[in-house]
């Protein structure tokens, strides 16, 4: 009504002005020209108003080129048939571009709002894309609706064994009357492309996926005009996709995991197999021999087989010990607590831990004596340190030396522990702290090695492998002296 209004007073403001302005000519210029003239502001009221502005025009402009510009001037009285002809024409041609005028605009805003409408679809549907968990996909798809639509209040049900339970809201919540009339509804076993109805002062969109009901939008506010029905009507049925789409998602990625932790478990189980294996049967061949044949053993044989069960239980006591770290590291609650200490507090406690396992192998020890103390988790580093020897005792000839050396390197301190055995091939070395890797030499990166590189990166710190000055393997891990403790910004 306002445009209307709008179209008439500057269809009328125009008309006048324009007869204003030529009636000091109307004697030189033709009543044809004064009618192609007055098309000027019918047009202008059309834009504004629309066609019964154009139209309404169009007849105050007959009435005005009659009075001013056909003869006798001053008065209605058409006169002559040339007259009659001249004013028809006028009124039928201004009539028909009124009619165009107004279709083009007509046109135009439609295409404006089909612009409009696909811009918001685009700004809708964008949200839907990303790679979200099923949580945030509920909350942004209740945020765009609110910031594209501009509701008071809008909220997202999700169809859980038969029945409704909200699962994320923006803006207004709903009151409990209201969430008493929300249940049940019996739009959510329509198609979506009719599932567009009202609660009262609620608005309700359902969303169904693959035929299947799954949610209810429910909207709180403003009226919903017929473009905003298309527009989440098509929305509604994307989220859909993208809900289904989700929980699919989280689903695979759920048997993914399971199928994740089977494999380690079963990897695990192989990986330890044997190494269990091999220190149970050695102590209960030991242990039976000492029972079942004690007479027959000399004091020397009982000592070598009471020694081998010490040295394959503490094997045992190792191994048991990384399996509890794996746990804790898979588990997540590694921590550290770090102290102060000297390297060479830190070897001894390693080689103790070693026990008898080490018992008639040589040990070559070298420390630099200007190292100052370390700061780290002791408890941890220890078993990095035992982790270590025990590689190195197991891939090393029974004659061979372990050598542990310790020096300063850049700001660091380094250990390193060497043995004389095969070494590491070159292709093998990048997967060498993989967990539970095979070699084609038979040998295994191991769940001990994993540890001690979990263990070691846990203090911001690094452990390598490196070829030993002796032959064999060489490896190696910092650690941050205590005086840089307090600047250690890694």
């Amino acid at each position: 009504m306002r445009g209307r209004l709008a179209g008439l007073i500057v269809g009328v403001s125009v008309t006048l002005i324009l007869t204003f302005a030529l009636l000091p000519l109307r004697d030189h210029v033709a009543v044809a020209t004064v009618t192609l003239i007055f098309i000027i502001p019918v047009i202008l009221a059309v834009v504004w108003g629309g066609l019964i502005s154009g139209l309404m025009i169009v007849v105050f402009g007959a009435l005005l080129l009659d009075y001013c510009f056909i003869p006798p001037f001053g008065t209605l009285s058409i006169g002559s048939t040339q007259n009659w002809v001249g004013l028809g024409v006028y009124l039928v041609v201004v009539a028909l571009v009124a009619r165009v005028v107004s279709n083009l605009k007509t046109a135009r805003v439609e295409a404006h709002r089909n612009a409009e409408n696909m811009r918001r679809v685009y700004e809708l549907s964008e949200q839907l894309v990303q790679e979200r968990s099923v949580d945030d996909l509920l909350i942004t798809i209740v945020r765009a609706v609110q910031n594209v639509f501009g509701f008071d209040g809008v909220s997202l049900f999700v169809l859980v064994d038969q029945s409704l339970k909200m699962a994320a809201s923006v803006g207004e919540s709903l009151t409990a009357d209201e969430l008493v009339r929300l249940h049940p509804h019996p739009g959510l076993s329509e198609s979506i492309s009719t599932a567009l109805g009202s609660t009262g002062d609620l608005r309700t969109v359902a969303l169904s996926s693959l035929g299947r009901p799954t949610g209810l939008l429910v909207l709180k506010g403003q009226p919903i005009s017929d473009a905003d029905r298309t527009v989440l009507i098509t929305f509604a049925n994307d989220a859909a996709l993208a809900m289904e789409r989700a929980h699919l998602r989280e689903q695979a990625l759920r048997t993914q995991l399971l199928e994740e932790v089977d494999r380690l478990r079963d990897a695990l189980m192989g990986a330890v197999s044997h190494d269990l294996r091999t220190p149970l049967a050695t102590i209960k061949v030991a242990s039976s021999t000492l029972v079942n044949q004690a007479k027959l053993l000399s004091a020397e044989d009982s000592q070598e087989l009471h020694e081998l069960i010490e040295i394959e239980a503490d094997r045992l006591t190792r191994l048991v010990t990384n399996l509890l770290d794996m746990t804790r590291i898979e588990a997540g609650v590694l921590k550290i607590n770090r102290t102060s200490t000297t390297v060479q507090d830190l070897i001894d406690e390693a080689l103790s831990a070693m026990g008898s396992s080490l018992k008639n192998r040589r040990v070559n020890v070298c420390i630099d004596d200007s190292l100052s103390e370390v700061s780290i988790d002791r408890l941890l580093m220890v078993q990095v340190l035992v982790n270590l020897l025990d590689n190195a005792l197991r891939h090393s000839p029974r004659e061979g030396v372990i050598t542990i050396r310790s020096k300063m390197k850049d700001d660091r301190v380094v250990v390193s522990v060497a043995d004389e055995g095969a070494g590491v091939p070159l292709e093998d070395r990048d997967t060498i702290f993989n967990r539970f890797v095979k070699f084609d030499t038979g040998g295994r990166a191991g769940l001990g090695l994993t540890i001690a590189k979990t263990f070691v990166e846990a203090h911001h710190e690094e452990i390598w492998y490196e070829d030993s000055p002796g032959g064999g393997a060489q490896f190696a891990f910092s650690m941050l002296p205590s005086e840089m403790k307090k600047v250690d910004i890694r």
